[in-house]
């Protein structure tokens, strides 16, 4: 019998080289398959074009990586993701959506952040990872479009593969973020071809908001 059910899909907003690598790292650790295609600084495949991949997927939930390369306003990386939150075949489980210090954008409220040093913080974060609770959004060069999506939850993130999520380490903040999506869902990696079913609702976390929205 063939699967009609929707592909599920993690989008992470930023794509370039070392973007990249962190995400397989920390999307292999948890069992999840990586669409290594649609990484690019910036984004060069439509969001019709990665959805096919994703498609294409010997398993779901699979992430994939969107990137305007820096510029404000709806670029590439932008419009694919649109694209893609918009197609029936696939359904967005969540963002994480990574800062940059790009100047004028609006960026968009999270639901929670994974903070430079680890924790789980409700409050957006800066490029170094660290929490900016006076500022109320997360602001990044391709997560404008973010609030326009029906993504269920969104975590913020710093920059990916550095630092303290260096991919000598095995990008631990990059993997903490997937997994705080993951757990919102009810999900528990490793995942695969027998793990990780699909799912019906996620139940809200108990520090999430669920009266405000960012639109």
């Amino acid at each position: 019998m063939v699967d009609t059910r929707p592909v599920r899909l993690i989008a992470v907003t930023d794509g370039d080289d070392v973007a990249r690598r962190a995400v397989e790292m920390a999307a292999a650790s948890l069992g999840l398959r990586t669409i290594s295609r649609s990484a690019g600084n910036p984004t060069r495949l439509s969001g019709k074009t990665i959805a096919e991949l994703c498609r294409q997927a010997a398993w779901d939930p699979v992430v994939l990586m969107v990137d305007d390369r820096g510029r404000p306003g709806p670029g590439p990386g932008e419009l694919a993701l649109r694209d893609l939150s918009d197609d029936p075949e696939v359904r967005l489980l969540g963002v994480v959506a990574v800062a940059s210090n790009t100047l004028g954008t609006t960026g968009t409220e999270v639901d929670r952040s994974v903070a430079a040093n680890g924790d789980v913080v409700n409050h957006p974060v800066n490029k170094d990872g660290q929490p900016t609770p006076k500022r109320p959004r997360l602001l990044g060069d391709t997560v404008d479009i973010v609030p326009m999506l029906a993504a269920p939850i969104i975590v913020g993130l710093g920059d990916l593969g550095k630092g303290p999520d260096g991919l000598d380490k095995g990008a631990p903040l990059t993997r903490r973020a997937l997994e705080e999506i993951l757990r919102y869902h009810g999900l528990t990696p490793p995942c695969g071809p027998d793990r990780c079913g699909h799912i019906v609702a996620p139940q809200p976390p108990s520090d999430r908001n669920t009266t405000v929205r960012r639109r």
